[in-house]
């Protein structure tokens, strides 16, 4: 698993924790998608179960490391959620609990890693309450979450919270330039459009990802020239609704800041005669109204399983239309 250089500080003083005495058996790390959470959890789980740590570094070299290299340390138990799979169901957790009734095939430490601790239903989350508040000796949980808002207040109380900060501006933008080559207004863009996650970031600079976004603003401007909104339909009802909605709720944001002279602080930077003309043919109170409406049909897509996409984005259009109509 690939390493970055903003993890190193919180690594290190996760694991001097440990090496004092003083580390908790149940780690909740919480942070935006994108940060590297989950090679944090990687490392840590490697240290935890190295035979031969030096100092706080794990040896690479020993049975464990060589067994964690390879992706099958029988005491490093990994949850994800597969494909088809809409969340972790309480039969994997049982599963778990009941090999930490045994002894360590390694002898030494064990880990169970969850790096997305919101996928375990209701259910498997009871299930695991009684073992992180009597855990066996020896034995760690690493657990990862985006919303820690969302979790039961039960699971919360039995870790210790960590929270994994985004990375300083200015040290993720080189740090990302150095990686894509793409021009400064482009990387600036997509750390902004990320929330400031450099990993959401990069991947957003690749350039079929970057090529999705260029031709939705390509489409978008082009809609708005023929104030034709349902044709940017089948740019929205598809897999990648989730980031285009993302995207457009984005430029009517930047659309009102360009009516209060706030282009300062603008998130789509190399968009900037897209913004204009959404701030041309809105007013305010109508780019409030669109604004609310959009950020409304994206929770609904996002949270109703069964939704009718077509219908909803429809209704959605159809809103920017009457919006329009009332300037």
């Amino acid at each position: 698993m690939n390493w970055y250089p903003w993890l190193n500080a919180h690594y290190h003083q996760l694991v001097e924790q440990h090496i004092l005495g003083r580390g908790h058996h149940a780690l909740l790390i919480h942070a935006l998608r994108g940060n590297g959470k989950n090679a944090l959890i990687y490392g840590l789980s490697r240290w935890l179960l190295c035979q031969k740590r030096q100092g706080k570094k794990s040896c690479g070299q020993c049975h464990s490391c060589h067994l964690m290299l390879a992706g099958h340390h029988p005491d490093c138990h990994l949850f994800k959620i597969k494909e088809n799979q809409r969340n972790l169901g309480i039969d994997s957790i049982r599963q778990v609990i009941e090999k930490l009734s045994h002894h360590p095939q390694q002898g030494g430490a064990r880990v169970i890693s969850i790096p997305n601790v919101h996928d375990l239903t209701v259910a498997a989350v009871n299930a695991l309450l009684k073992t992180l508040e009597e855990p066996p000796k020896n034995t760690y949980f690493l657990l990862g979450c985006h919303t820690p808002s969302v979790l039961m207040p039960t699971l919360k109380s039995r870790c210790f919270c960590w929270r994994l900060f985004n990375p300083p501006t200015n040290l993720t933008l080189t740090w990302l330039a150095e990686k894509t080559g793409a021009d400064p207004i482009l990387v600036s863009t997509a750390l902004k459009l990320s929330s400031g996650a450099p990993l959401s970031a990069l991947s957003l600079l690749q350039k079929d990802r970057w090529n999705e976004r260029v031709f939705f603003c390509l489409t978008l401007s082009d809609v708005l020239s023929r104030q034709n909104f349902l044709a940017l339909l089948p740019q929205l009802n598809h897999d990648n609704i989730e980031d285009t909605l993302h995207w457009l709720i984005s430029l009517l944001l930047d659309a009102l800041k360009y009516h209060h002279g706030i282009t300062f602080s603008m998130i789509n930077e190399d968009q900037q005669p897209l913004v204009e003309k959404l701030a041309t043919l809105f007013s305010i109170s109508g780019l409030f109204k669109i604004l609310r409406q959009s950020i409304y049909c994206r929770h609904q897509l996002l949270s109703i399983v069964g939704i009718n996409k077509e219908l909803l984005l429809t209704e959605q259009l159809l809103n920017f239309e009457n919006a329009l109509n009332e300037l």
